[in-house]
């Protein structure tokens, strides 16, 4: 019977192996400090601009010149400032739906251009610009289009005979912001929104042919059950830019408080408010909830949607 002595390790190769190890921990450890410095610049940002001011508006809204107090949060209770904030939810979201149907079916035309065509790469860089192009800019546009003396006002009005204003100054109130929002809107869906279209994997329509099945039911039975996820994350990130949209409003709706940004900017520039001069803090307040569930809701639909794109 032979006996198999044990194989022994030559010399220091266990040490030489352990340093190894050890000196490998070592630059792993080291490698995550650049790494975390390279966050704090970020991070400062974060809080210089988006916590501290949430903080002190939304903490300006229980403090009176006696100190605590929650009269401010419950005058959101007052019928003005209800249908203010109906007014605001209820424009957000027509302008997210319509825009994001547009812009579903904008990425659906462009399906049809190549990864790397340029058609496609200038409709993409157009896109990342108009979605920004919003504010002074975007109401003066507007105003000098179909204004009460726009170009297309008086075009209308002199070819054709047909005055748009015969109802009323329509574009200095609550409708005319539909046309503005949907403009900046559109844009912001094909950015967001084709990425997810592009990922559709050509085998899935030719399986779906091979076994017998048309464009439609493709669309139907794969495409668009894939693609919700996305689209509803697209839908509440439009709605999410909609109501938080405050320049292209005041630029236009220069007159009144209809949605909840113009009045937080009545709240606190109106001399006429007394007694509840940190209004504008309970606003902020329920704006930051309002969004806080939409973020919320998005931060879920849009876990599901990443799944298909890996």
């Amino acid at each position: 019977m032979t006996i198999l002595a044990p194989i022994e390790s030559p010399p220091g190769a266990t040490d030489a192996g352990t340093d190894a190890t050890a000196r490998s921990s070592r630059r792993s450890g080291h490698a995550g400090v650049p790494a975390a410095i390279g966050l704090v610049p970020f991070a400062l940002y974060l809080a210089l601009f988006l916590a501290l001011p949430t903080i002190f508006a939304v903490g300006s809204g229980f403090a009176s010149d006696d100190g605590f107090t929650l009269d401010n949060v419950l005058a959101l209770g007052d019928p003005v400032i209800v249908s203010t904030f109906a007014n605001s939810i209820g424009l957000s979201a027509l302008t997210a739906v319509i825009g994001a149907i547009l812009g579903a079916l904008a990425c659906y035309a462009m399906l049809g251009l190549g990864e790397g065509s340029r058609s496609r790469g200038l409709v993409e860089a157009a896109s990342g610009v108009l979605a920004q192009f919003g504010g002074v800019m975007l109401a003066f546009a507007f105003i000098a289009t179909i204004g009460l003396q726009g170009l297309v006002t008086l075009w209308l009005r002199d070819t054709f005979g047909i005055d748009i204003f015969a109802d009323g100054a329509w574009i200095y109130g609550l409708p005319g912001l539909v046309l503005p929002y949907i403009y900046f809107q559109v844009p912001l869906m094909i950015i967001t929104f084709l990425p997810a279209m592009s990922a559709l994997k050509p085998q899935w329509a030719e399986a779906n042919l091979s076994l017998g099945g048309t464009r439609a039911g493709f669309w139907l039975h794969i495409g668009m059950p894939v693609l919700a996820p996305s689209f509803l994350a697209s839908l509440l990130l439009l709605f999410a830019n909609a109501f938080s949209s405050y320049a292209t409003a005041a630029a236009l709706a220069s007159q009144g408080s209809q949605i909840v940004p113009l009045q937080i900017r009545t709240a606190l520039t109106s001399e006429t408010m007394l007694g509840r001069e940190n209004l504008a803090g309970a606003l902020a307040l329920g704006m930051v909830v309002v969004m806080a569930i939409t973020m919320g809701l998005y931060a879920l639909v849009e876990r599901r949607a990443a799944r298909w794109r890996r």
